[in-house]
């Protein structure tokens, strides 16, 4: 009897094992299968996106840097009308911006306060069209 009674009490462990054991795999598949698919779809909508970006965007926010740099400068220029850093900053700018006659006013400023800095003048001879 006690022979029985082991085989009947080995067998529903066994079986509650396996069902351990499928229920396992069929969660890893899962896993797997959804981790897969997020991965295929994060590059999927990466891939589109980068196709749909238009440049235009890309011109107007550099412009608007741009705009935000020089009003900037002009602030600490306000404060500090000697400060070199933001003379120099303010008139590359306004060069980039092809703001040539912009440029003129912070340039002879520099040439003033640094007379032995042969770039500044060329800056001011290109500025001013020499």
């Amino acid at each position: 009897m006690e022979s029985t009674q082991k085989k009947s009490s080995a067998r529903p462990v066994h079986r509650s094992d396996r069902i351990k054991q499928i229920f396992a795999l069929v969660s890893m598949v899962s896993f797997g299968g959804s981790a897969i698919f997020g991965i295929f779809s994060l590059f999927s909508s990466g891939l589109s996106s980068q196709h749909q970006q238009k440049p235009t965007p890309m011109a107007v926010s550099q412009e608007s840097l741009l705009a935000a740099q020089e009003r900037g400068y002009e602030t600490v220029l306000q404060r500090e009308p000697q400060n070199q850093t933001a003379l120099e900053g303010l008139a590359n700018v306004r060069l980039q911006m092809n703001n040539k006659v912009g440029a003129i006013e912070p340039l002879e400023k520099l040439v003033k306060l640094n007379p032995d800095r042969a770039d500044y003048k060329a800056l001011l001879g290109q500025a001013k069209g020499k």
